[in-house]
């Protein structure tokens, strides 16, 4: 079978805001019919990866590396071109609907304005409530201001603006903070449907690895704006090979397990100062029990970590995967 083309690919993305270096390096794909999802922590740079694929940083984000759209660098592309990509060929669903849509615009009228920016005037009525329907919003939601709505319907029309111009790509920035456990699942849900139906890509951004577990095909694992953990997201979730992640699959303990449960204090320490250069060394070694001393200076670039797995960490085994 032949690999579809990759949809999205950062090679060596990095963002700096002055001194603070918010993302290192990053090297990920996403390809037609896939779901990516990044995980970590809040201040991991998970959501200013997400930002950069549409130029949505602000000014004072220095992008380095490469974001590439169907092989397109973002970096060159002119305001024309980018604006002719954004819900067109890439959309996001940004987290918090109630600060993303207009509070006083009609829902309507906001799933409207990117048909109408990138498509025709016909039947665009016909066209919103036909989306309002596939994400599971009633008809009348359409008059209704974004107040008026619960957060779960809120989340749903930030979806349906996303699919409204059939994109390629979608990008969902924690869809569904905030959202209770039940109206999670079925944004989730929604999600992956209505990209799977459409042969798109999606790249799914969450602090919650179960989340990600259950949605994606592979997941990446940030910290300190570099990934630590790469591989197919069943696995990385139960075999967590990185500290880190063993760190975060621990925070979310399974039922009737006896041996998942929660730390007392959670993770000891901080993150790492984000002016700090690192290197190639170890950001997470200061807050790591398994820390040695090369820990502190050892190149602990993405590494072998089993079959179709990688690891930045000095204790993973080349040939096994597993920690020596």
């Amino acid at each position: 079978m032949a690999v579809a083309e990759p949809l999205l690919e950062f090679r060596g993305t990095t963002v700096h805001f002055g001194p603070v270096a918010a993302v290192r390096g990053v090297d990920l794909t996403v390809r037609a019919g896939e779901t990516l999802g990044v995980a970590g922590e809040s201040g991991s740079g998970k959501s200013t990866l997400a930002l950069s694929v549409l130029r949505l940083l602000p000014r004072t984000a220095t992008v380095g590396g490469q974001v590439l759209l169907g092989g397109a660098d973002v970096a060159g592309l002119s305001w024309g071109q980018l604006r002719a990509v954004r819900w067109a060929g890439t959309a996001i669903v940004f987290q918090g609907a109630m600060h993303a849509l207009n509070p006083v615009r009609r829902i309507a009228d906001q799933i409207a304005e990117p048909i109408l920016l990138h498509g025709s005037d016909r039947d665009v009525d016909g066209r919103v409530h036909r989306l309002l329907d596939q994400v599971g919003v009633p008809a009348r939601a359409a008059r209704a201001y974004p107040h008026e709505l619960s957060g779960g319907q809120r989340q749903r029309v930030m979806i349906a603006m996303a699919l409204a111009c059939d994109p390629d790509l979608v990008i969902a920035d924690e869809p569904t903070t905030a959202l209770d456990v039940m109206v999670q699942a079925q944004v989730l849900d929604l999600l992956a449907a209505l990209v799977a139906d459409r042969a798109a890509g999606l790249l799914l951004i969450s602090h919650d690895l179960s989340v990600l577990a259950g949605t994606c095909q592979r997941l990446a694992v940030m910290y300190a704006g570099r990934i630590v953990e790469h591989g197919p997201a069943r696995d990385v979730v139960d075999h967590p090979t990185h500290p880190y992640t063993q760190a975060l699959a621990a925070a979310h303990p399974k039922i009737g397990d006896p041996a998942s449960r929660l730390a007392p204090h959670g993770l000891p320490g901080d993150p790492p100062d984000p002016t700090d250069l690192l290197g190639l060394r170890c950001p997470f070694q200061p807050r790591c029990a398994a820390a040695r001393p090369d820990c502190a200076t050892a190149d602990v670039t993405l590494r072998p970590a089993g079959e179709h797995r990688q690891a930045a960490c000095v204790l993973v085994d080349r040939s096994l995967g597993a920690h020596r």
